[in-house]
């Protein structure tokens, strides 16, 4: 009597490298279904005409007449264009401030030697277990003392440094090989002139990828502008959005289109930087 054998088969196509790479395929594909389906109800909702029911079920993601009215009207009655360049000033200099004074903290715990720099290293890594709201009155109370309230400044200084972005870039920096530091420390390079020379140079990548982190969230964020800000042309985005609940009585395809024009610059901003980073064994890897 013969046994079977298709236990035997079923075992053999399992052990086959392409078919486990299809079933990875299909189940990281239907995870990425999943957490877009909220992305693909916003937009489509953004597009829908009145006539159209939002919370049909099951949803329909395809307008029947999609429209661009939802956008004109959230632009044209309220001041997107104001909130849109007090997002991007905002976002723009915390980047900056962000990738200056990180990197600038992170040299001197890679790469030079003094008493306690691992201690102080210990203290800054955890920092990042204390919550926004834990600092978020003393930080407030600060703000109104140097008269940053209602102001730009005032949206940023929380932000320009982060334990976060010093930890990325410490780790980046000790990643470049020494003989780098050692031949411009020959060549008569200042600290500084190796931090720029050097450092920044090899760790491009990393650089980028803390940008995208700290766009993303100072474009997003909500609570320190509703706490600091109760002038409407200091608004920014997030803000600007959360007026359209109380402007339009709750349309929420007007929310939606809002939402939709908020969430694009990071998309783009994303998309555009991403291409500059390239995963290597080191993690130091450039695309030129």
């Amino acid at each position: 009597m013969q046994t079977p054998q298709a236990p035997r088969v079923w075992s053999q196509l399992m052990r086959s490298p392409f078919l486990r790479r299809v079933g990875t395929y299909i189940l990281l594909s239907a995870i990425a279904l999943v957490m877009l389906l909220p992305l693909l109800w916003l937009v489509s909702t953004a597009f829908k005409s009145p006539d159209e029911n939002i919370f049909a079920f099951p949803p329909q993601f395809i307008p029947t007449a999609p429209t661009l009215g939802n956008f004109v009207t959230v632009w044209q009655q309220n001041p997107f264009g104001r909130y849109f360049i007090n997002s991007t000033i905002v976002a723009v200099l915390t980047v900056g401030l962000n990738l200056l004074f990180c990197s600038l903290a992170a040299y001197p715990l890679a790469r030079l030697r003094f008493p306690g720099r691992e201690a102080l290293f210990a203290v800054i890594v955890a920092t990042i277990l204390i919550p926004f709201q834990i600092v978020m009155i003393p930080l407030y109370v600060l703000a109104v003392q140097l008269g940053l309230r209602n102001s730009y400044m005032g949206l940023i200084f929380p932000f320009i440094a982060s334990a976060f972005g010093i930890f990325l870039m410490r780790q980046a920096f000790l990643g470049v090989p020494k003989e780098l530091e050692e031949a411009a420390r020959i060549d008569g390079c200042s600290e500084l002139g190796i931090w720029w020379n050097v450092m920044i140079s090899s760790t491009r990548p990393a650089l980028v990828t803390l940008a995208i982190f700290v766009f993303i969230g100072a474009w997003s964020d909500f609570l320190w502008p509703l706490i600091l800000l109760d002038r409407p042309e200091y608004y920014t985005l997030p803000l600007g959005v959360a007026k359209l609940a109380g402007s339009f009585s709750l349309d929420w395809r007007l929310i939606a289109a809002g939402s939709v024009i908020s969430i694009l610059p990071v998309l783009i901003f994303f998309v555009a930087m991403q291409r500059y980073i390239v995963p290597t064994e080191s993690g130091t890897g450039l695309k030129g």
